[in-house]
């Protein structure tokens, strides 16, 4: 009877879905854009609770979404796109203007004060396995 019982323990947790890795996605914002305005910048705060990258992301704005660093180097800009960025285990990582940012490439029209823009983030876990994050993102000034 016991080891039918364990037996039947050990089938159930093994049965049972694992539960993913998470990101915690705070304060996503669009910078607003000038009409005819290509690009703009996309910012927010990420903490993963295990060691993950993020390795892209879409919208419906933009033909395309990049992850981008930016910083000033004896008064001129330095601005590369990243293939990832990491996100380390429990530690918030900032994508703030003069840093690590998301690039709308391609607008398809302006981004208006006050629009939510709809983004969905690619991230990767330890295991090589990719989740999308939908993201509602405020558009400011």
């Amino acid at each position: 009877m016991q080891r039918t019982l364990l037996t039947l323990t050990l089938a159930a947790i093994l049965a049972s879905p694992a539960v993913a890795d998470t990101v915690k996605v705070e304060n996503a914002w669009v910078r607003a854009t000038a009409p005819g305005q290509k690009v703009a910048g996309g910012f927010m705060k990420l903490t993963a609770d295990a060691d993950m990258v993020l390795v892209g992301g879409t919208s419906p704005i933009s033909t395309s979404v990049e992850l981008h660093f930016m910083r000033m180097e004896n008064g001129v800009m330095e601005m590369r796109q990243m293939k990832e960025i990491a996100l380390p285990r429990a530690k918030t990582v900032s994508l703030a203007p003069g840093g690590f940012h998301v690039m709308f490439i391609g607008l398809k029209g302006q981004v208006k004060p006050g629009q939510k823009v709809p983004l969905t983030l690619v991230v990767k876990g330890g295991d090589g396995k990719e989740q999308r994050l939908e993201v509602a993102a405020e558009t400011r000034r």
